[in-house]
């Protein structure tokens, strides 16, 4: 595995012990659809979270769309709609993005919640 891969899956688990330690249920990691892949699927009460991590060297602005884009957008909810008909699910659902960056003095958790909405 590459380092930007080994990178990315330490963001993952960084912002999966930040959701648990929120009181998130995590109910699915690197869930696939298609050509979409999300990175987590939480629980929180009667709402059903999927989140986009996003993990940084450096701490730097970027505006939401270079973040992620309107195709991944398009992927993140083909893939939530995939989930909840696939588990027969009757819950509100929120698209969440975290982002973990990497300082000098360790990491930074970042949660954007309802960074975006579906439709």
């Amino acid at each position: 595995m590459g380092k930007h891969n080994e990178f990315g899956k330490l963001g993952e688990q960084i912002a999966v012990d930040f959701l648990q330690k929120k009181g998130y249920e995590i109910c699915f990691r690197n869930y696939r659809y298609l050509k979409a892949e999300v990175d987590v699927i939480a629980k929180i009460g009667e709402t059903l979270v999927v989140v986009e991590v996003k993990t940084r060297t450096s701490d730097f602005l970027e505006d939401m769309q270079s973040v992620i884009s309107p195709k991944k957008i398009k992927l993140l909810t083909l893939a939530a709609d995939q989930y909840v008909q696939e588990h027969d699910l009757d819950i509100e659902v929120r698209f969440d993005v975290i982002i973990v960056i990497k300082k000098i003095e360790g990491f930074e958790v970042e949660h954007l919640e309802n960074a975006f909405y579906h439709f």
